[in-house]
């Protein structure tokens, strides 16, 4: 029995190193090759794994992303999920994404997407390339349109508004609506702006 837990206890060590590791060698690449040039393939050649354990410990490279810069980690997985429907009801999703993981996280607002304590200078260009990618141009090529980009864009305004008004300034009644409310209220506001005409 002693045997058979020092065993597992040695097993665990291993991976948190393995884990450690790859984290490391994430964080290098992010900065070096920013989020579109770091691939899984390279981080783990990096740090001496093979790529499907970057797989198991991080699941995808949003979630390796999001660890290496302490985001909150209910937040990629959300995100792909947020598309995984297409244009029919994304502004509801949107909202919902946002107002839900913001609600859960103990991380203070900003700090949602850049964890707690000072940052490097080159996290928030990273977060910046991340957001453009992962969500802004997500949502731009499900456009499709001409004034896709100013469609997206208004978006952004909308989310960014909701989420000073919420939890930065704490105003009333948003700071203390329900989620389902915010979702009905500004969920169709973010529809507009992605799908209405002008």
């Amino acid at each position: 029995m002693a045997e058979h837990s020092t065993r597992r206890s040695g097993r665990w060590r291993s991976g948190e190193q393995s884990r450690q590791r790859i984290l490391a060698a994430a964080r290098e690449h992010f900065r070096a090759h920013g989020y579109a040039g770091t691939t899984v393939r390279a981080v783990a050649a990096e740090a001496g794994v093979d790529p499907a354990m970057v797989f198991y410990f991080f699941g995808n490279k949003q979630g390796l992303f999001g660890a290496a810069i302490d985001m909150y980690a209910g937040l990629p997985p959300a995100i792909d999920a947020m598309f995984a429907a297409g244009l029919d009801g994304i502004g509801d999703r949107l909202v919902r994404t946002l107002v839900e993981n913001m609600d859960q996280s103990d991380k203070a607002p900003l700090a949602l997407l850049n964890g707690p304590g000072p940052q490097p200078d080159y996290v928030e260009g990273l977060l910046r390339e991340y957001i453009e990618r992962e969500i802004t141009g997500r949502l731009t090529a499900l456009l499709d349109a001409p004034d896709a980009a100013m469609r997206v864009g208004m978006v952004n305004v909308q989310l960014l508004g909701l989420a000073v008004t919420r939890y930065v300034i704490k105003l009333e009644p948003i700071a203390s609506a329900t989620v389902n409310e915010l979702v009905e209220r500004f969920g169709a506001i973010a529809q507009r702006c992605l799908t209405g005409t002008s």
